[in-house]
């Protein structure tokens, strides 16, 4: 079956930035919306403190994502904890180093990333090995995090500031979509809790990650297109390769 319309399980691409769906849309005349289906809600400052980890007993943060910089500080803030200016940070890449930028002065701080993943930190950790990490995260963590700090035998303390939710998407209960897209294994539980009735029939369901492949076909759903793969590496050229084909017929 030909492909018209897509449904892309994520935030629209901030309209000051050419985004790739655009192009794939203009080149494959497609209808392509965007939809969060899970978002973020913070912790408490009161369920915080009864974890009772006290902010300045650490060292150092270690930050994998951009929610974990601002819920950091926010919880800062709300437990009326003044950040100190000798505060270690590092940070998963060099994207979410720069984003720092928003809460303190870059230049004067002492600040250390990574290429893209968590192992390419693990190395800096390494030479970081006597401070006192904490650890800021959603409830959902990549278990090769934990792993490898533990490995490392670095002293953190993971703190969970944040929860990943699921939305509220009862107003596309009439809306059918040819592709949907998918990015983590949280979207397809966010599927089945607002249409526990889901049948896939003809619809194509696309995947980004393994632990998102994974969760699609455990959920008995058919993976159509899977990324990244060597001639497909990311979410867009996978649709693209697939949409050629399927719109040939």
């Amino acid at each position: 079956m030909k492909v018209k319309t897509i449904l892309v399980s994520q935030p629209e691409p901030a309209s000051d930035v050419k985004s790739p769906y655009e192009e794939l849309a203009t080149k494959q005349k497609l209808k392509i919306d965007f939809r969060p289906f899970i978002h973020v809600e913070g912790v408490e400052a009161t369920d915080f403190r009864k974890e009772k980890i006290n902010l300045a007993d650490f060292s150092a943060v270690i930050f994998t994502s951009r929610n974990a910089i601002d819920h950091f500080f926010r919880m800062c803030e709300e437990c009326r904890h003044e950040v100190p200016i000798d505060l270690k940070y590092f940070c998963v890449s060099e994207a979410i180093a720069f984003y720092l930028q928003k809460y303190v002065v870059y230049r004067k701080r002492k600040i250390y990333y990574g290429k893209l993943t968590f192992p390419d930190l693990v190395p800096i950790l390494k030479k970081h090995k006597t401070e006192k990490f904490l650890l800021p995260t959603s409830d959902v963590l990549k278990a090769d995090v934990p792993k490898a700090l533990d490995t490392l035998k670095v002293d953190y303390t993971r703190a969970v500031l944040y929860r990943t939710v699921c939305s509220d998407l009862s107003d596309l209960e009439e809306v059918k979509y040819d592709i949907l897209v998918f990015f983590s294994p949280s979207g397809i539980k966010s599927l089945f809790e607002n249409f526990p009735d889901f049948v896939q029939g003809e619809t194509r369901i696309a995947g980004f990650g393994a632990t998102t492949h994974k969760a699609i076909t455990e959920a008995g759903l058919r993976l159509d297109i899977g990324a990244p793969t060597p001639e497909a590496p990311s979410m867009t050229m996978a649709l693209e390769n697939y949409i050629k084909e399927a719109n040939k017929r």
